[in-house]
């Protein structure tokens, strides 16, 4: 399954990393490595908000930016602290199971039901509950968590009285909300309800020279894991780093360095260690549209063209923040074909 009741322990947070704890305050705050204008609002916005009686908070972010990790650091950091913080993926537990997980179910309350059981909801009172990808929630359970919001009541599949908890409630989605809710595919009144605070975490191709720093707490991390001595990124390897999109984020930045680890025998990164798809990205040329074209002619026909499908993709893809449908929309081509275009060009793996 894909959820969990976790006990107090220290946690890693936002952009990078597991494993890097620390004490107090300031542990919390170098856990969020990058110096960045938006990492350093990121960092005074979670403090605020984790000290605040705000019961309901909304996290924007692409996939792979440490949406998860941004939920836990505000609990960490929040009066409940001492209480259970309950991660849920909506879109990892069938539509059948969620309500039960959820709300729990009296004895008999359907077939298979030989006992009582705590829902996660209840497990969690006085402390978090982390609604992860929101909006795969069914619409049925959507009208369920908007009465919870409101009256902080809930009833246990099968049972007649109510139940009255005190959560604080954290969702996140990698996805426009808003658009969710005027194509009506989420309910308005519980998208007003759960944004009472929204926070948005950034890109790693929006953050500069972080993702230079987040390198070398991987790199540092990993040489501890793997017990070998990398010294770090060659500046040519640097330079690709800087000019790549991650459209993975800070997820695809860590695997891509234990991959060299793991691959690798050589004590400074190379551009020869990494992926050929980010290779011929990055040198597909920075440009758009025709202008771009003309500099890679040097390239020939066929790598020229790839270059420039692959920049417009990477633009679409920029744009939707990851959604390939969306980017699809954009590309007036279908989701299958922006996806077999994807694998044809080695920007995903099959």
């Amino acid at each position: 399954m894909s959820w969990d009741v976790e006990a107090v322990r220290p946690v890693s947070v936002a952009g990078a990393p597991k494993g890097a704890q620390g004490a107090g305050m300031t542990g919390y705050q170098n856990d969020l490595i990058g110096d960045h204008p938006s990492i350093l609002a990121l960092r005074t916005l979670i403090e605020r908000v984790a000290r605040s009686p705000a019961q309901n908070v909304l996290i924007y972010g692409p996939t792979g930016t440490g949406k998860g990790m941004v939920a836990r650091m505000l609990h960490r950091l929040s009066a409940r602290a001492s209480k259970q913080f309950v991660d849920i993926n909506c879109a990892a537990i069938p539509s059948s199971l969620l309500e039960s997980e959820l709300f729990g179910h009296e004895k008999g309350a359907f077939t298979g039901a030989v006992d009582r059981k705590v829902g996660l909801v209840e497990a969690a009172n006085h402390g978090t509950i982390f609604l992860d990808e929101i909006r795969e929630m069914e619409p049925m359970l959507q009208t369920k968590l908007l009465s919870l919001l409101d009256t902080h009541e809930f009833r246990r599949v099968g049972a007649v009285k109510t139940t009255s908890v005190d959560v604080r409630f954290i969702a996140a989605t990698n996805k426009v909300l808003l658009s969710e809710v005027v194509a009506g595919n989420f309910r308005e009144d519980l998208y007003f309800r759960l944004q009472v605070v929204a926070i948005n975490i950034p890109a790693l191709a929006e953050r500069g020279d972080d993702v230079l720093k987040l390198s070398d707490y991987f790199i540092s991390r990993f040489n501890a894991r793997y017990k070998r001595a990398i010294k770090g990124l060659s500046p040519e390897t640097a330079e690709i780093f800087l000019q790549y999109q991650w459209p993975g984020n800070v997820r695809e930045l860590e695997n891509l360095i234990e991959r060299i680890f793991i691959l690798e025998d050589d004590d400074i990164v190379e551009p020869h260690h990494l992926p050929d798809r980010i290779l011929r990205t990055v040198r597909g040329g920075s440009g758009a549209g025709p202008a771009s074209a003309r500099a890679d002619l040097s390239m020939g026909f066929r790598a020229a063209t790839e270059a420039y499908q692959r920049k417009l993709i990477e633009q679409a893809l920029g744009t939707s923040k990851n959604n390939l449908k969306d980017a699809a929309a954009l590309l007036k081509i279908s989701r299958h074909a922006l996806r077999h275009q994807m694998l044809k060009l080695g920007m995903i793996d099959a």
